[in-house]
Protein backbone atom coordinates (compact mmCIF):
# COMPACT_ATOMS: atom_id res chain seq x y z
CA UNK A 1 0.00 0.00 0.00
CA UNK A 2 1.44 3.35 -1.06
CA UNK A 3 1.13 6.10 1.54
CA UNK A 4 2.13 9.74 1.96
CA UNK A 5 2.54 11.75 5.14
CA UNK A 6 3.28 15.48 5.45
CA UNK A 7 5.71 15.86 8.33
CA UNK A 8 6.99 19.30 9.21
CA UNK A 9 6.19 20.49 5.71
CA UNK A 10 8.02 17.55 4.07
CA UNK A 11 6.07 15.17 1.85
CA UNK A 12 7.21 11.66 2.72
CA UNK A 13 6.17 8.76 0.49
CA UNK A 14 6.37 5.17 1.71
CA UNK A 15 5.06 1.68 1.04
CA UNK A 16 3.51 -0.42 3.78
CA UNK A 17 3.22 -4.20 3.62
CA UNK A 18 1.44 -6.74 5.82
CA UNK A 19 1.02 -6.73 9.61
CA UNK A 20 3.05 -7.75 12.62
CA UNK A 21 6.34 -6.56 14.09
CA UNK A 22 7.06 -3.12 12.64
CA UNK A 23 10.18 -2.95 10.47
CA UNK A 24 11.38 0.38 9.09
CA UNK A 25 13.49 -0.51 6.03
CA UNK A 26 15.75 2.32 4.78
CA UNK A 27 17.23 2.16 1.30
CA UNK A 28 20.68 3.21 0.11
CA UNK A 29 21.84 5.35 -2.78
CA UNK A 30 20.30 3.09 -5.42
CA UNK A 31 16.84 4.26 -4.39
CA UNK A 32 13.73 2.64 -2.91
CA UNK A 33 13.57 -0.08 -5.56
CA UNK A 34 16.69 -1.65 -4.03
CA UNK A 35 14.70 -2.73 -0.97
CA UNK A 36 11.30 -3.45 -2.54
CA UNK A 37 11.97 -7.13 -3.23
CA UNK A 38 13.36 -7.73 0.25
CA UNK A 39 10.38 -5.93 1.78
CA UNK A 40 8.06 -8.29 -0.11
CA UNK A 41 10.05 -11.32 1.07
CA UNK A 42 10.10 -10.16 4.68
CA UNK A 43 6.37 -9.41 4.70
CA UNK A 44 5.55 -12.74 3.03
CA UNK A 45 7.71 -15.02 5.17
CA UNK A 46 7.62 -13.37 8.60
CA UNK A 47 4.92 -11.69 10.71
CA UNK A 48 6.18 -8.21 9.91
CA UNK A 49 4.65 -4.85 9.07
CA UNK A 50 7.28 -3.53 6.68
CA UNK A 51 7.50 0.21 6.00
CA UNK A 52 9.80 1.35 3.18
CA UNK A 53 10.04 5.12 2.70
CA UNK A 54 11.66 6.89 -0.22
CA UNK A 55 14.13 9.43 1.11
CA UNK A 56 12.86 12.78 -0.24
CA UNK A 57 14.67 13.41 -3.52
CA UNK A 58 14.95 9.71 -4.39
CA UNK A 59 12.69 7.76 -6.72
CA UNK A 60 11.35 10.91 -8.34
CA UNK A 61 10.08 12.38 -5.06
CA UNK A 62 10.56 16.07 -4.14
CA UNK A 63 13.16 17.20 -1.62
CA UNK A 64 12.54 20.45 0.27
CA UNK A 65 15.49 22.86 0.42
CA UNK A 66 15.59 22.64 4.20
CA UNK A 67 16.19 18.90 4.23
CA UNK A 68 19.79 18.32 3.21
CA UNK A 69 21.57 16.14 5.80
CA UNK A 70 21.62 12.57 7.04
CA UNK A 71 20.72 13.87 10.50
CA UNK A 72 17.70 15.62 9.02
CA UNK A 73 16.51 12.33 7.53
CA UNK A 74 17.03 10.60 10.89
CA UNK A 75 14.78 13.16 12.56
CA UNK A 76 12.20 12.80 9.80
CA UNK A 77 11.94 9.04 10.32
CA UNK A 78 11.64 9.35 14.08
CA UNK A 79 8.77 11.77 13.45
CA UNK A 80 7.21 9.18 11.10
CA UNK A 81 7.30 6.56 13.86
CA UNK A 82 5.55 9.04 16.14
CA UNK A 83 2.96 9.85 13.48
CA UNK A 84 2.20 6.15 12.95
CA UNK A 85 2.31 5.50 16.71
CA UNK A 86 4.62 2.51 16.27
CA UNK A 87 6.35 0.69 19.12
CA UNK A 88 9.22 -1.80 19.33
CA UNK A 89 10.34 -0.98 15.78
CA UNK A 90 13.36 -2.64 14.20
CA UNK A 91 15.14 -0.16 11.95
CA UNK A 92 17.06 -1.79 9.09
CA UNK A 93 19.23 0.37 6.84
CA UNK A 94 21.50 -0.42 3.90
CA UNK A 95 24.41 1.83 2.85
CA UNK A 96 23.34 5.45 3.46
CA UNK A 97 20.17 3.97 4.96
CA UNK A 98 22.43 2.38 7.56
CA UNK A 99 24.02 5.77 8.19
CA UNK A 100 20.56 7.25 8.75
CA UNK A 101 19.78 4.40 11.17
CA UNK A 102 23.02 5.08 13.09
CA UNK A 103 22.04 8.73 13.47
CA UNK A 104 18.59 7.66 14.68
CA UNK A 105 20.27 5.50 17.32
CA UNK A 106 21.80 8.65 18.80
CA UNK A 107 18.45 10.43 19.10
CA UNK A 108 15.14 9.44 20.73
CA UNK A 109 14.86 5.65 20.53
CA UNK A 110 11.84 5.18 22.79
CA UNK A 111 9.86 3.60 19.93
CA UNK A 112 12.74 1.46 18.66
CA UNK A 113 13.69 -2.04 19.76
CA UNK A 114 16.86 -2.41 17.71
CA UNK A 115 18.92 -1.38 14.72
CA UNK A 116 20.35 -3.47 11.89
CA UNK A 117 23.07 -1.73 9.86
CA UNK A 118 23.64 -3.50 6.54
CA UNK A 119 26.87 -2.53 4.74
CA UNK A 120 26.43 0.97 6.15
CA UNK A 121 28.55 4.00 5.30
CA UNK A 122 29.10 7.13 7.39
CA UNK A 123 32.06 6.45 9.67
CA UNK A 124 35.69 7.26 8.98
CA UNK A 125 37.95 4.20 9.23
CA UNK A 126 41.62 4.95 8.45
CA UNK A 127 42.99 2.57 5.84
CA UNK A 128 39.51 1.48 4.79
CA UNK A 129 38.00 4.32 2.76
CA UNK A 130 34.53 4.35 1.27
CA UNK A 131 34.79 3.98 -2.51
CA UNK A 132 34.41 7.28 -4.37
CA UNK A 133 30.98 6.58 -5.83
CA UNK A 134 30.90 9.76 -7.90
CA UNK A 135 34.19 9.00 -9.66
CA UNK A 136 33.09 5.53 -10.77
CA UNK A 137 31.40 4.40 -13.96
CA UNK A 138 28.29 2.23 -13.70
CA UNK A 139 30.25 -0.95 -14.59
CA UNK A 140 32.81 -0.05 -11.91
CA UNK A 141 30.07 0.48 -9.34
CA UNK A 142 28.62 -2.93 -10.16
CA UNK A 143 32.05 -4.56 -9.94
CA UNK A 144 32.56 -3.20 -6.41
CA UNK A 145 28.98 -3.70 -5.26
CA UNK A 146 28.32 -7.37 -6.01
CA UNK A 147 29.84 -10.81 -5.63
CA UNK A 148 28.40 -11.58 -9.08
CA UNK A 149 28.36 -8.17 -10.78
CA UNK A 150 27.30 -9.45 -14.21
CA UNK A 151 23.83 -10.17 -12.82
CA UNK A 152 23.27 -6.61 -11.66
CA UNK A 153 24.90 -4.23 -14.14
CA UNK A 154 22.73 -1.39 -15.38
CA UNK A 155 23.03 0.42 -18.71
CA UNK A 156 21.61 3.96 -18.60
CA UNK A 157 21.68 4.13 -22.41
CA UNK A 158 18.77 1.67 -22.64
CA UNK A 159 16.68 3.41 -19.99
CA UNK A 160 13.64 5.52 -20.77
CA UNK A 161 14.00 9.31 -20.31
CA UNK A 162 11.94 9.00 -17.11
CA UNK A 163 14.25 6.31 -15.73
CA UNK A 164 17.33 8.35 -16.62
CA UNK A 165 15.84 11.39 -14.88
CA UNK A 166 15.14 9.33 -11.77
CA UNK A 167 18.70 7.97 -11.78
CA UNK A 168 20.10 11.50 -12.07
CA UNK A 169 17.82 12.63 -9.25
CA UNK A 170 19.06 9.81 -7.02
CA UNK A 171 22.69 10.78 -7.64
CA UNK A 172 21.93 14.41 -6.88
CA UNK A 173 20.19 13.43 -3.65
CA UNK A 174 23.13 11.25 -2.57
CA UNK A 175 25.50 14.18 -3.13
CA UNK A 176 23.26 16.50 -1.13
CA UNK A 177 22.71 14.24 1.87
CA UNK A 178 25.90 12.20 2.03
CA UNK A 179 28.66 14.14 0.21
CA UNK A 180 31.87 12.19 0.79
CA UNK A 181 29.89 9.35 2.48
CA UNK A 182 31.67 10.04 5.78
CA UNK A 183 31.03 12.10 8.90
CA UNK A 184 34.43 12.32 10.65
CA UNK A 185 32.79 12.65 14.07
CA UNK A 186 30.25 9.85 13.79
CA UNK A 187 32.47 6.95 14.82
CA UNK A 188 33.27 8.55 18.17
CA UNK A 189 29.66 9.54 18.81
CA UNK A 190 28.48 5.97 18.33
CA UNK A 191 29.86 5.17 21.81
CA UNK A 192 26.63 6.75 23.04
CA UNK A 193 24.35 4.17 21.39
CA UNK A 194 22.35 2.20 24.00
CA UNK A 195 19.86 0.35 21.76
CA UNK A 196 20.67 -3.23 20.62
CA UNK A 197 22.44 -3.16 17.26
CA UNK A 198 23.52 -5.73 14.71
CA UNK A 199 25.97 -4.96 11.89
CA UNK A 200 25.62 -7.19 8.80
CA UNK A 201 28.18 -7.20 5.97
CA UNK A 202 28.75 -8.84 2.64
CA UNK A 203 32.11 -10.60 2.54
CA UNK A 204 32.72 -9.29 -1.02
CA UNK A 205 31.66 -5.68 -0.47
CA UNK A 206 34.07 -3.49 -2.43
CA UNK A 207 32.31 -0.21 -1.62
CA UNK A 208 33.04 -0.54 2.10
CA UNK A 209 35.13 -3.58 2.92
CA UNK A 210 34.42 -6.07 5.74
CA UNK A 211 37.09 -4.57 8.00
CA UNK A 212 35.24 -1.26 7.75
CA UNK A 213 32.17 -3.13 8.94
CA UNK A 214 34.05 -4.63 11.87
CA UNK A 215 35.26 -1.16 12.87
CA UNK A 216 31.68 0.11 12.73
CA UNK A 217 30.47 -2.73 14.95
CA UNK A 218 33.35 -2.17 17.39
CA UNK A 219 32.35 1.49 17.72
CA UNK A 220 28.86 0.60 18.98
CA UNK A 221 28.63 -0.78 22.53
CA UNK A 222 27.34 -4.35 22.51
CA UNK A 223 26.88 -4.56 18.75
CA UNK A 224 27.40 -7.90 17.04
CA UNK A 225 28.79 -8.46 13.56
CA UNK A 226 27.47 -10.93 10.98
CA UNK A 227 29.38 -11.64 7.76
CA UNK A 228 27.35 -13.00 4.85
CA UNK A 229 29.22 -15.24 2.37
CA UNK A 230 29.29 -14.64 -1.38
CA UNK A 231 27.63 -11.26 -0.96
CA UNK A 232 28.49 -7.68 -1.81
CA UNK A 233 27.25 -4.23 -0.79
CA UNK A 234 23.53 -4.92 -1.29
CA UNK A 235 22.65 -8.21 0.43
CA UNK A 236 18.94 -7.49 0.09
CA UNK A 237 19.35 -7.78 -3.69
CA UNK A 238 22.08 -10.38 -3.97
CA UNK A 239 21.48 -12.67 -0.98
CA UNK A 240 18.01 -11.94 0.40
CA UNK A 241 17.55 -15.50 1.71
CA UNK A 242 20.74 -15.12 3.76
CA UNK A 243 19.86 -11.63 4.95
CA UNK A 244 16.33 -12.53 6.06
CA UNK A 245 17.22 -14.80 9.01
CA UNK A 246 20.07 -12.52 10.06
CA UNK A 247 17.57 -9.66 10.38
CA UNK A 248 14.64 -11.60 11.78
CA UNK A 249 16.58 -13.61 14.37
CA UNK A 250 17.88 -10.32 15.74
CA UNK A 251 14.37 -8.84 15.76
CA UNK A 252 13.05 -11.86 17.68
CA UNK A 253 15.91 -11.78 20.16
CA UNK A 254 15.26 -8.15 20.99
CA UNK A 255 11.47 -8.09 21.02
CA UNK A 256 10.17 -6.26 24.05
CA UNK A 257 8.17 -8.61 26.23
CA UNK A 258 5.05 -7.46 28.09
CA UNK A 259 5.68 -6.87 31.78
CA UNK A 260 4.55 -9.70 34.03
CA UNK A 261 1.39 -9.01 36.05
Amino acid sequence: MKMTEIIGGTSLSYDERSTGRPILLLHGGGGPQTVDGFAELLAAERPARVITPAHPGFGGTPRPDGLATIGGLAGLYLALLDRLDLEDVIVVGNSIGGWIAAEMALLDTARIGGFVLVDAVGVDVPGHPVADFFALTFPEIAQLSYYEPAKFRIDPSVMTPEQQAMLAGNRSAIATYAGSMVDPGLRGRLAGVTTPTRVIWGDHDGIVDPEYGRALADAIPGADYVLLPETGHLPQLESPKRLLPAVWDFAEEHARRPAAR
